[in-house]
């Protein structure tokens, strides 16, 4: 008996993928992420929007209004996604000193633009300046490709910074960011891996039939796949991670929004402020030993309290005698 199976791997994975993409949602509202990762959620929403666009428009609009469509929402898709490693490293290194920081994310930046630029291809000038409709989308379609690249990139330098640098401030291994960051290096490790894989194959590759030109466009397939299963497991990860508190988060009484300690530090009056309220050590770089401490004014009435408790004692005696 053979099951009759109408499905192709590509609407499994399809399918697998809005699913995850749903669920992913659900978790970040149900479990009130959404306040402390309003943009990582704004970049999922887009996702399942462009998802969801390529599969009901594609064979109802002309070629050209649905290219012109996916090349706008991929062109915002990678706007947001720079703006979600922005929200990360924040998040990450609350506390480290604006200059630091600056510096810190200058050179990530310069580091990617070096790679970008050595990767291309790059097309001749000519075509991206020529006038006409066609040339202004593909001029469009290859700023949205590069930003999108600069945003894999950033994820991978910005979770290596996490790995090593993260427990010195906000980002150790139980928090959400770092398990976040996990996972955007992860999808942009091997959306890059299977780019370079294909270049190489597109510039080695001599086709000389139909047959030949068919297995490669087949591989094309299975590459693709192949990274569409890797995003499905890191959606499996977000949703299982989010879910799940963060140590310390019910025993301190918040609710794990994070507002308190999250931006970078312009100066040293303001980092004490913040501290004073907080009631955390007075050095900003460090980290606690244990998720939930006593604070400053708990340990400050506990010790106005034993005077008086032995005020009260000694009164007591005074009137006995």
């Amino acid at each position: 008996m053979h099951l009759n199976w109408d499905f192709s791997a590509v609407q499994i994975i399809w399918t697998l993928t809005f699913a995850g993409l749903l669920v992913l949602l659900v978790t970040l509202m149900g479990r009130e992420r959404t306040q402390r990762f309003p943009w990582f959620t704004t970049g999922i929403v887009l996702i399942t929007i462009r998802l969801l666009a390529s599969r009901l428009l594609f064979g109802r609009l002309a070629p050209i209004p649905l290219s012109e469509t996916l090349i706008t929402l991929e062109a915002v898709g990678a706007l947001v996604s720079l703006v979600v490693v922005v929200e990360m490293a924040r998040r990450a290194f609350a506390g480290a000193r604006l200059p630091l920081w600056l510096v810190n994310a200058a050179g990530m930046v310069v580091v990617a633009g070096v790679v970008i630029y050595l990767w291309g291809p790059w097309p001749a000038w000519k075509t991206l300046t020529a006038d006409s409709r066609l040339a202004a989308w593909r001029l469009a379609q290859l700023v949205g490709t590069k930003i999108t690249m600069l945003g894999y990139l950033l994820a991978i330098e910005l979770c290596i910074a996490v790995l090593l640098f993260g427990r010195r401030f906000k980002a150790g291994w139980n928090t959400h960011v770092q398990r976040i960051v996990i996972g955007l290096s992860t999808v942009a490790i091997s959306q890059l891996a299977i780019q370079a894989i294909w270049q190489i194959i597109t510039r080695t590759a001599i086709v000389h039939s139909r047959a030949e030109y068919d297995r490669a466009m087949g591989l094309q397939t299975k590459l693709y796949n192949t990274s569409s299963v890797v995003y499905v497991g890191v959606l499996v990860w977000w949703i299982v991670c989010l879910w799940i508190d963060e140590p310390g988060m019910k025993a301190a009484g918040t609710s794990g929004d994070g507002s308190a300690g999250d931006g970078v530090v312009a100066d040293g009056s303001a980092e004490a402020s913040t501290i004073a309220e907080l009631g955390e050590p007075s050095e900003a770089s460090a980290a606690p030993e244990s998720p939930v401490q006593p604070t400053k004014h708990a340990t400050e009435e506990a010790a106005s309290e034993e005077p008086r408790i032995e005020t009260a004692e000694a009164e007591g005696t005074e009137d006995r005698d």
